[in-house]
């Protein structure tokens, strides 16, 4: 047995399909499927129904899963542990907003890193949240404040935001405006409620999941959006409406799990970043 293995029918186990498997891990379909048929070799007994709807564990696999699961929480610990004996060298991982990433994150730690020249950077920018406990990222940025318990938290600066559209769109009266905003898995950021109760009604020509496709749609014409002041304000393409002034403020939280504090290395991203968003200052 290998604990590759292992990890992937646990994967498996708990996604119930192979797509879902192979997103979590980030490999994929035909990996998968190889991987729990090697554990099904290795310990001749079959793990898992392959249904037409999916993937079913059998009363065996049932039994094994917890046993796995508790595999997994000792090899993450490890993983997280080992972190904190290792030099000022390696890879840390860094989870963090796309635009902010894009437009903030990457040009603001270039200078710093000449502190840490044996430090890799390596960053998922993506709008799903990383699961620390699970190692997919050592540090993260996020917008609201972790209710997972266990992590250290931190809050850095503040991101405020603006209602922003070209000048020929905002030149229009506002009862012909078009709205920009996010689509439905985003529908609860507090920045869209408020574009949504403003809107009043009024129609909305684009909805997206990505930030930077809707700081681009705006620049484009296609209608007003509340954007962050650090991906708009500087842009000449685009002027922020004063009225009505958008009063949403949301907190920038950097996020650890406390068994990394320890390394050196995500010591000194850490450190980057809070030197980056000084506490309680605007994001610009």
């Amino acid at each position: 047995m290998q604990w590759d293995d292992i990890r992937h029918f646990l994967a498996l186990a708990q996604q119930g399909s192979l797509s879902g498997a192979a997103r979590q891990l980030r490999v994929e379909h035909s990996t998968i499927a190889r991987r729990v048929r090697s554990l099904e070799d290795a310990l001749a007994v079959r793990l898992f129904e392959r249904l037409p709807h999916g993937w079913q564990l059998t009363p065996e696999g049932e039994t094994l899963v917890r046993h796995a699961q508790a595999l997994e929480h000792e090899a993450l610990t490890f993983t997280r542990v080992a972190l904190g004996v290792g030099a000022l060298q390696g890879t840390v991982r860094l989870a963090a907003p796309p635009a902010l990433v894009s437009h903030r994150l990457v040009s603001g730690l270039a200078p710093l890193r000449q502190a840490w020249p044996g430090i890799d950077l390596d960053i998922l920018s993506d709008t799903r949240e990383a699961n620390l406990a699970r190692h997919e990222a050592d540090l993260a940025l996020r917008l609201s404040r972790p209710t997972a318990p266990g992590l250290a938290v931190r809050a850095l600066g503040e991101v405020d935001f603006g209602l922003y559209a070209t000048p020929e769109v905002a030149a229009m009266s506002a009862d012909t405006w078009q709205f920009l905003g996010y689509d439905d898995d985003l529908r609860e950021a507090p920045q869209q409620q408020w574009l949504e109760k403003i809107a009043k009604g009024r129609r909305f020509a684009l909805r997206c999941n990505d930030l930077v496709a809707l700081y681009q749609a705006t620049r484009a014409g296609l209608g007003v959006a509340v954007l962050p002041h650090f991906l708009a304000v500087e842009d000449p393409a685009l002027i922020v409406l004063a009225d009505p002034p958008c009063p949403v403020s949301r907190t920038l939280w950097l996020v650890m799990h406390p068994d990394v504090r320890r390394s050196p290395r995500v010591r000194a991203v850490a450190d980057a970043l809070i030197e980056l968003f000084p506490a309680g200052q605007p994001i610009r």
